[in-house]
């Protein structure tokens, strides 16, 4: 699974947000890349959870090489129904989104990239069960598909704390949307515009902002 652009503001957007959580945990974690990144940034002792087997050997082999493995842990199984030993001050998840593409003939990406294996109903349902009652979770989806997001995440008592929407260049439509829900009263989000290419095609001043202390080379 390679590392996406998308991911990496994913990690980067929330990384700065999270100093003072404690306890984290990165749902569908891949071989790591999000809790690297908000490791990076924070004190907090990150975990992850991973349903497919190969990804989850993969990010323990890079837990074992990374400085910071000492606050690192990751769970192999399924989000919607693991029984996690505590409740979490923050969780974030690069979900499967692409709920009426065309399936790919590797299942893996379809796990991956579809809502095959984690209905977006489920996992705010998930969220739900494994937050404590004053934490937040993060989440990246398809521009498309984030209202009607919100509207499950409302009928689950989550209110939207902030919205990040972004956009591959100023001739290009919004593409994903990054949201952040808790379950405080909030009646005026803050929303946010990020775009990754200017029309010379180099990267944003806002891009490079957000991206320096991961990209080697902006």
């Amino acid at each position: 699974m390679k590392v996406c652009t998308d991911a990496c503001i994913l990690g980067a957007w929330f990384a700065e947000k999270i100093p003072s959580y404690s306890l984290i945990l990165d749902a569908g974690s891949g071989t790591g890349l999000l809790m690297f990144m908000l490791a990076q940034k924070s004190k907090a002792e990150i975990h992850g959870i991973e349903i497919d087997i190969d990804a989850y050997k993969q990010s323990k082999e890079n837990i074992i090489e990374n400085k910071l493995k000492d606050r690192m842990k990751i769970f192999p199984g399924d989000f919607r129904d693991y029984a996690f030993p505590e409740k979490y001050d923050f969780i974030i998840s690069n979900p499967p989104f692409y709920q009426t593409s065309l399936w790919s003939p590797a299942d893996k990406k379809n796990i991956a990239k579809h809502s095959k294996e984690l209905k977006w109903e489920a996992l705010i349902k998930a969220m739900d069960a494994n937050l404590k009652l004053t934490g937040s979770f993060g989440v990246l989806l398809p521009y498309q598909g984030s209202e009607y997001f919100e509207e499950l995440a409302v009928q689950n008592n989550f209110l939207l704390q902030e919205k990040l929407m972004v956009k591959q260049t100023p001739e290009h439509h919004y593409f994903r949307t990054i949201l952040h829900f808790s379950r405080n009263k909030n009646s005026n989000p803050d929303v946010y515009e990020l775009m990754i290419l200017n029309e010379e095609g180099d990267y944003t001043n806002e891009f490079k902002e957000l991206m320096k202390d991961y990209y080697l080379h902006l």
